[in-house]
């Protein structure tokens, strides 16, 4: 084996698996099977990431390592590219959106440099390619969203001022209860959309990702809702027959821990 480096040992490890005497389920993977993994084990990751948990974000890296190269294997093995045309691929792209790092060019501020990377980006698109060509479709609600008002922010279509978008966004809840208060179920589902794309565009501008912030709340919620099982169990309550007054009153002692 040419396990010099660690790269090379679990490259190693990859080629066992693929190759003669390897493992049956490894053989039968194709990169199209292998997609569903790799955005379980970066969920894991994210996970462990933002819980700050350094150990098993060094686990879950290795997964997601390990399915990458995993998937660069498989499409090596169909002569479609190699591992090393990844990394000159990659290399060369990011000396190129970074001309400011490594050629001569000055940008004043984040704004300039964010409309900088956007028009390199377009550059490198087939002609006539639109600006959101390249938006994955799976991404969740909330992160598509954010980058939706991203990449127009990038481009100049945005409001002009945080005061504008704060105008726009109660104009948006206002309008959300004029359904509500007709009844119109449809109406109701469409203002509601409109409101939480304006709002994560709000987050956006105060430099808050709309995902990761309902990420935390979600937590905070469980955290506090487990909280108040516990004392439930200990005082030998049943969750199912609490009056509200009672889920609150344990809500408040949780919060005040």
């Amino acid at each position: 084996m040419k396990n010099d480096t660690p790269l090379n040992a679990l490259l190693d490890v990859i080629d066992s698996l693929l190759g003669p005497g390897g493992c049956p389920w490894d053989q039968a993977q194709t990169p199209e099977t292998l997609c569903d993994y790799i955005i379980e084990e970066s969920f894991e990751l994210v996970d462990c990431i933002r819980a700050g948990d350094s150990p098993g974000a060094l686990e879950e890296i290795g997964d997601v390592l390990f399915l990458l190269l995993f998937a660069t294997r498989l499409y090596e093995k169909k002569g479609a590219f190699s591992l090393s045309d990844v990394f000159k691929a990659e290399a060369a792209k990011m000396i190129r959106r970074h001309p400011h790092v490594f050629a001569d060019l000055t940008l004043k501020n984040r704004e300039e440099l964010l409309r900088n990377w956007e028009r390199i980006k377009r550059a490198e698109k087939k002609e006539g390619a639109g600006l959101y060509d390249s938006l994955p479709k799976g991404l969740p609600p909330l992160l598509k969203a954010y980058r939706i008002h991203s990449k127009a922010a990038r481009v100049g279509f945005t409001w002009e001022s945080d005061e504008d978008m704060k105008h726009a966004l109660e104009k948006e809840r206002m309008e959300f209860e004029m359904a509500v208060a007709a009844g119109d179920e449809a109406r109701m589902a469409e203002e509601f959309g409109d409101y939480l794309f304006s709002l994560a565009e709000y987050g956006r501008r105060l430099g808050l990702k709309a995902n990761s912030c309902l990420d935390d709340a979600n937590k905070k919620f469980l955290g506090r809702f487990r909280g108040m099982e516990a004392l439930a169990k200990e005082r030998g309550l049943d969750i199912a027959t609490l009056t509200l007054a009672e889920w609150n009153g344990l809500w408040g002692e949780v919060k005040g821990k």
